[in-house]
């Protein structure tokens, strides 16, 4: 499995980490994740440069593509070259976005006539675009989904991990991430479904 996460200057350091971070705790064989973007270094809000793995042609090959928001996404709109460089399909890829990475998925025609998960701030852009942006942390049609605020990545990269690979990797990795109390709580109820499963068995 291929997974990658679209950057570009003045991206969303949340953003991009979490998911990073999240994606990169998936325990599957052959499972990969990338940050590709159209130049080999991108530069954060706060400055941090990242160099990237791959160029945006990767972007068709993923199984999974995943978008950062940021205040350079509003600025990618008006980059057409940028855009016309990003080749997906819904058909046989799953597409996300966080904050306002909807605004990139709308301007290539992936959330026409469709909801999106966005700030009121985002909404009137998207609307532009044909898209109903509506105050929701996580919407979700098909293969194509959306999450709005930084920490809804999280739901992002469980809606990808589980599509990808299973439920309970999911309920894994983000339970890792939990409060101390939650994550325990979250460790007791695996070791209650491994015994069940193994009584069931």
């Amino acid at each position: 499995m291929l997974i990658s996460i679209i950057l570009f200057d003045d991206f969303t350091d949340l953003e991009v980490f979490l998911m990073w971070d999240l994606l990169n705790r998936v325990e599957q064989r052959a499972w990969k994740v990338g940050l590709i973007g159209e130049r080999a270094e991108q530069r954060s809000r706060t400055h941090i440069t990242v160099s990237m793995h791959a160029g945006l042609d990767v972007a068709a090959q993923s199984n999974a593509v995943l978008f950062a928001g940021g205040p350079g996404a509003r600025k990618k709109l008006g980059d057409p070259r940028f855009l016309r460089a990003i080749k997906l399909d819904p058909e046989r890829q799953l597409i996300g976005s966080v904050g306002t990475g909807s605004l990139l998925l709308a301007a290539l025609g992936l959330l026409a006539h469709k909801r999106a998960a966005a700030h009121p701030s985002q909404q009137d852009v998207l609307q532009r675009f044909g898209v109903r942006g509506v105050d929701e942390p996580f919407v979700c049609d098909g293969n194509v989904a959306t999450a709005a605020g930084g920490l809804a990545a999280q739901q992002l990269v469980g809606w990808a991990v589980e599509r990808l690979s299973s439920q309970r990797e999911r309920e894994r990795i983000l339970g890792s991430i939990q409060p101390l109390a939650s994550s325990m709580k979250h460790a007791a109820r695996e070791r209650e479904t491994h015994v069940l499963r193994r009584v069931d068995w």
